[in-house]
């Protein structure tokens, strides 16, 4: 595990700045990474300011845990385990939520975490290499029509059927194990390419998002965050693919419009359930020129949104 690797945070002052800090405030990092949110976060905190930063990755929590400052913790978990990670600290409401859902770099580029098709290195692709099932012990026994599945939904892919024939093929001459090995199977079964995209990129994101029940845990997480936020307190979420930026767009959406009734029933607009939340400006993404210093910074999408003064839960 290198620990040298450096990871350039994505619209790291536009989530600062979207959290609206409050000096004396409690806030929450779920996706701490190598901590630049955390770090700069803790810059506008003030002395009676706290902030919360969870992270599944071992190696992201060991980083977390160089951090010095009496006003942060550090805590091993899974954003999934909001509520239950902030009942522990005996913390009820805070005034912000930050989730930056992308995969940092020096999980990217470490080769021994199995992420890319870069290295030949061992098919791990955990997030949190503790616990869990491998990609190559998952691929071992798999079903070909889940494994299909897998990667139809998760990928996007449009040639899942022949990616799961392939794999399954191979893997009853030779298990696979290595990220060269996934991948070159792939490109036999992909019959024509993106440009400039490896035709192993859909697959190795679908295996990963699956493995690691990154979209439900993203649903999971959701409804907590709003539960958990003080009126005015703000939720920002940073997505890197469409999957993702979708189930957050709508979720905001339908959390801002409140209960839907049906159509011409005789009811006060007075009367009508607000919603929880209030969106805050529109969707935003990483300038020319941070995409030009950071290329992983192209696909990143920012939503805010705030909680309703006067929402009921």
């Amino acid at each position: 595990m290198n620990e040298g690797l450096a990871h350039t945070t994505v619209l790291l002052h536009e989530a600062v700045e979207a959290l609206a800090i409050k000096p004396d405030g409690i806030y929450v990092d779920g996706t701490f990474g190598r901590g630049g949110h955390s770090r700069l976060i803790l810059e506008k905190l003030g002395a009676a300011g706290r902030l919360i930063a969870l992270d599944k990755d071992p190696a992201a929590v060991a980083a977390g845990q160089a951090i010095s400052d009496p006003r942060f913790v550090m805590v091993h978990s899974g954003f999934a385990r909001l509520t239950e990670v902030l009942r522990g600290l005996s913390v009820e409401k805070v005034d912000g939520v930050l989730l930056d859902l992308g995969m940092s770099s020096p999980q990217l580029d470490d080769e021994q975490r199995g992420f890319s098709f870069r290295f030949d290195a061992p098919l791990d692709m955990r997030m949190d290499t503790s616990s869990g099932q491998t990609a190559a012990q998952w691929l071992e026994s798999v079903d070909e029509g889940l494994l299909g599945e897998v990667i139809r939904d998760y990928g996007e892919e449009r040639f899942a059927k022949q990616i799961a024939r392939a794999l399954v093929a191979a893997r009853q001459e030779q298990p696979i194990v290595t990220t060269h090995r996934l991948s070159e199977i792939v490109a036999k079964a992909v019959r024509t390419r993106e440009p400039g995209k490896n035709p192993a990129t859909r697959t190795f994101q679908a295996i990963r998002i699956y493995l690691n029940q990154e979209l439900e845990e993203l649903a999971r997480v959701l409804p907590q965050c709003v539960d958990c936020l003080r009126p005015e307190g703000r939720i920002v979420i940073i997505s890197f693919h469409s999957l993702e930026d979708r189930m957050v767009k709508h979720f905001l959406r339908d959390m801002a419009q409140g209960d839907k009734l049906p159509h011409n029933l005789p009811i006060r607009a007075a009367d009508v359930p607000k919603g929880k939340l209030r969106l805050i400006g529109k969707a935003v993404r990483a300038a020319p020129q941070e995409v030009a210093a950071n290329p992983r910074a192209r696909s990143a999408v920012m939503r805010v949104a705030e909680r309703a003064g006067d929402a009921g839960d």
